[in-house]
């Protein structure tokens, strides 16, 4: 376990992939519109340059998961960064749609191998009595990342065209590929076959997921919804009855029989999930309720991330010391009456009176997430830190697809039933609250465990 200098640089290492994998989709999202005139694509067929990465990470966490448990977490990680890295330069030199298509799914596939073995990584640079701490940071990185992307992103284009927004990574990735060569801690294998039906069947059942979930958010047919959602459901009970009986299954399901993670893993999905209802409503509510403007907007919904990125640190530290259960349910019980008073806020708000509800937000979030992580982390066994860290960031992408994608059902219903757009965001609003406050019951629940 590295400690001192060492410790620091293989901190900086796996800061810049992190960031890296954030920054991709939330730059990307800005520059659809640019990089459609460019290419003369239709805005609709751009949407599948977010979508091809996004279905790619999300079919392949669990499986480079299982992976890095049998390779080792540095390997699996150092291959991360040199995939995403050529991938970025292919989409610099992306001259077509489909070209960029496949160079942002091989990015998928790199994010996928970065984020999945992120937890595992930051256990293994980190003592035991230090763990609240590294994951802290980490939560804090992410924060400063969704942050700072779309400002960074702006002022990209400002002064270059498109191609430079995924150009900015091939340094990055090149510094960390050299860093993580030098100060990643080398850990012990599992050594064991890969299963590589049980890939399949984990590919199956949430790329269906995720193609039936964008389906809502699109507006696709009833019939294509179910046929996708129902194909889900057939290949994850088949994935799950494999994993059962396997003697070392891609995803242990013996770890959900610890009541720690499961109720942990579960008021993590609802949070994410009430968090990607408030990104995406909340852009709508300021504007069709409030009257604000595109800066406006900018500028108030930086409040949020800007609160976790302040509070995560403090939190994970707080996590070393104290139960971790207690302090969830303290950001828990924010960050749902931040929701609650932000839904109830009068149409013509002053500035601070908006802040300081989403500071409220985000501080409990910040609170709430690094002493989850580390009740996650801290609950699974040491050589299965790589299959855990694949379900808590399959967890947390399912919780933002999910939140999104209820947006877009909400907007549907009322549009449907008449409503206006104000009252579809306000709904939006009281529904991410009530998954907060689903997630702090169900939250509040671990206080009667051990730490």
């Amino acid at each position: 376990m590295p400690s001192g200098w060492p410790r620091f640089f293989a901190v900086v290492t796996i800061t810049i992939g992190l960031s890296m994998s954030v920054l991709a989709n939330s730059m990307t999202n800005l520059a659809l519109p640019y990089i459609a005139d460019d290419l003369g694509i239709s805005a609709e067929a751009s949407i599948w340059i977010v979508n091809a990465s996004q279905i790619a990470l999300m079919v392949t966490l669990l499986p480079i998961a299982a992976l890095a448990d049998i390779i080792g977490y540095r390997h699996v990680y150092r291959a991360g960064l040199g995939l995403f890295t050529v991938a970025s330069l292919g989409c610099v030199l992306a001259p077509s749609l489909p070209w960029l298509i496949a160079a942002r799914t091989l990015q998928g596939l790199g994010g996928a191998a970065l984020m999945s073995v992120q937890p595992a990584l930051v256990r293994a640079i980190y003592p035991r009595n230090m763990l609240g701490r590294g994951l802290g940071f980490n939560t804090t990185v992410v924060a400063t990342s969704l942050a700072a992307g779309p400002s960074l992103g702006a002022a990209v284009l400002t002064l270059w065209s498109w191609p430079a927004l995924f150009a900015v990574y091939i340094p990055l990735g090149i510094v960390s590929f050299i860093l993580s060569e030098r100060f990643l801690p080398r850990t012990t294998h599992d050594h064991r076959p890969f299963d590589i039906l049980s890939a399949v069947l984990s590919g199956a059942t949430f790329g269906l997921l995720i193609f039936g979930i964008d389906g809502i958010a699109h507006g696709h047919g009833p019939a294509l919804i179910m046929a996708e959602l129902g194909g889900s459901i057939v290949m994850g009970a088949l994935f799950v009855w494999r994993q059962a009986r396997l003697a070392h299954p891609m995803m242990p399901i013996d770890i959900f029989k610890r009541p720690i993670f499961t109720l942990s893993i579960t008021t993590g999905s609802c949070t994410f999930t009430a968090q990607g209802l408030a990104f995406v409503s909340l852009p709508f509510f300021f504007h069709t309720v409030m009257g604000k403007t595109a800066t406006e907007t900018g500028l108030l919904l930086t409040a949020w991330p800007l609160a976790i990125a302040a509070m995560a640190p403090l939190a994970g530290r707080l996590s070393d010391r104290y139960h971790a259960g207690a302090l969830g349910a303290v950001g828990l019980a924010c960050m749902t009456a931040g929701l609650f008073l932000t839904a109830m806020l009068p149409p013509n708000p002053g500035a601070a009176d908006i802040m300081w509800r989403l500071v409220l937000c985000g501080a409990g979030f910040g609170i709430f997430s690094a002493p989850n992580n580390r009740l996650m982390m801290s609950a699974v066994p040491r050589e299965r830190s790589g299959s855990a860290g694949g379900i808590i960031a399959t967890a947390r992408t399912l919780g933002q697809t999910l939140g999104a994608a209820l947006v877009a059902l909400v907007f549907g219903l009322f549009d449907f039933s008449g409503g206006g757009a104000a009252d579809a965001a306000k709904a939006a609003m009281w529904l991410s609250a009530g998954f907060a406050a689903t997630a702090l019951v169900i939250g509040s629940l671990r206080m009667r465990l051990q730490r």
